[in-house]
């Protein structure tokens, strides 16, 4: 159900180029999205609505989702999905309030200081997949560091949904009442992502989009960055264990079906130096997968080329591994969890010791479920508060500060052939700057 990889004995030196990664050619999507993109510039909501159609098989009349809808939704809402959700907002407040940035002001010289600032980004769009699978704690996890930043305008959007009239799914609509957001769009895809770029009749523009979507979302995302900021072209969703001979194998292999629940392309990779653990989850895999409701999908993430056992030495090994990864989600299941998640420097989060799985992270534990892919993790980081926060240095200098710098800056503005530097420094004083 699940192939090995073999990497006893040494570790190959091009580490990334070897391990499992799903085939996501954003490069090839972006001349799709491309025309895409242009009708939406050109031709707004008329345009969002025919792609929808075309692409959702839904006909819609507006992209706006009515303000009764969304409470309508809110009214009908299991009370204890409701429970849950506010359990999850609350949550989620806690951890991204403690991420907020204070101004910074540091004197350079008597005279002479510098201020940081951080000022939100003024409108975001955030995107809320409905695929295969709905997504309401996505609502949570895109709102709340948005909200908790400070951002004055947010929108959400979410694919129109055939069974509810062209609506999104109620409970991403009662999970936006329970955040307070009343500004709603029933788009999906490419388009969505022009909608908030270019600006409808029905949506103003904004300056930023984030969220998680399919390949046309992510490329729609890269074809318009500059235009919009963005958080990251998020791909397949991937989980990563590294674990040893203490790790229990019905755990470990629950919660690698867990994530390939998620998609047929969903990633699902243990690093292993127990041949013995590979050997327990490999026996446990079919038959909790049979369990499962989806099944047909995660055998097939399963047994896709991005899913894998990889044999190691020893948890060195392993370490070097998961690093080269750099996975979405990792988790810790080894002797001393705590001290082996510490050297972890790749991953999007990671998830310490049996009780920490990441399904706690995708709903409950607080942290964010938006993060890198892709192996991203080495470079980029999950959505937060600073995700939707500018830092802008704030120079108040007086004219004796100055005075004291003019030399320097003279200098340094001649050595880099820039004379008009210098000279707008010496505008402001009757004297010649000493060479």
């Amino acid at each position: 159900m699940i192939s090995r990889i073999d990497m006893r004995g040494s570790l190959p030196a091009d580490l990334r180029d070897v391990l499992p990664r799903a085939e996501l050619d954003v490069e090839a999507a972006l001349e799709k999205v491309r025309p895409i993109c242009e009708d939406v510039r050109h031709r707004g909501a008329a345009a969002v609505r025919e792609l929808t159609a075309r692409f959702d098989g839904v006909e819609i009349s507006t992209t706006r989702v009515p303000a009764e809808a969304i409470a309508g939704a809110l009214a009908g809402l299991d009370p204890k999905v409701r429970a849950a959700l506010e359990e999850s907002i609350r949550r989620a407040r806690l951890v991204h309030r403690d991420q907020r940035r204070t101004e910074v002001t540091t004197q350079v010289v008597p005279g002479g200081t510098v201020t940081e600032r951080w000022v939100p980004v003024d409108r975001v769009g955030l995107y809320v997949p409905g695929g295969r699978a709905v997504y309401p704690s996505s609502v949570v996890m895109n709102v709340v560091p948005a909200q908790e930043a400070g951002v004055p305008s947010l929108a959400v959007t979410s694919p129109a949904q055939r069974e509810f009239g062209g609506l999104p799914h109620p409970s991403i609509l009662a999970a936006c009442a329970l955040l307070g957001v009343d500004e709603v769009y029933s788009a999906g895809g490419a388009q969505a992502v022009a909608m908030f770029a270019y600006g409808t009749e029905e949506c103003p523009p904004a300056t930023m989009v984030t969220g998680p979507g399919n390949i046309w979302v992510a490329a729609a995302k890269r074809l318009l960055k500059g235009r919009i900021g963005i958080d990251s072209e998020a791909g397949p969703t991937e989980i990563a264990i590294l674990a040893d001979a203490t790790a229990d194998p019905v755990h470990v292999a629950a919660d690698l079906i867990s994530q390939a629940e998620h998609d047929v392309i969903a990633a699902a990779v243990l690093v292993t130096d127990s041949e013995e653990l590979a050997e327990g989850v490999e026996k446990e895999l079919p038959a909790q997968v049979a369990a499962t409701r989806h099944s047909e999908r995660i055998a097939e993430a399963l047994r896709g080329r991005q899913s894998a056992i990889v044999l190691v030495d020893d948890l060195d090994a392993g370490l070097k591994v998961v690093d080269a990864y750099a996975a979405e989600h990792l988790e810790i299941q080894t002797a001393d969890a705590a001290a082996v998640a510490a050297r972890v420097r790749n991953a999007g989060a990671v998830f310490v010791g049996p009780y920490a799985p990441v399904s706690l992270g995708d709903y409950l534990a607080g942290s964010n479920h938006v993060l890198p892919t892709g192996g991203c993790a080495c470079h980029s980081g999950g959505l937060s508060v600073q995700t939707f926060l500018r830092g802008i240095h704030v120079v108040d200098y007086t004219r004796e500060a100055l005075a004291e710098a003019a030399a320097h800056v003279s200098v340094l503005a001649d050595a880099e052939d820039l004379p008009a530097h210098g000279a707008a420094i010496r505008a402001r004083f009757d004297w010649q700057v000493p060479s």
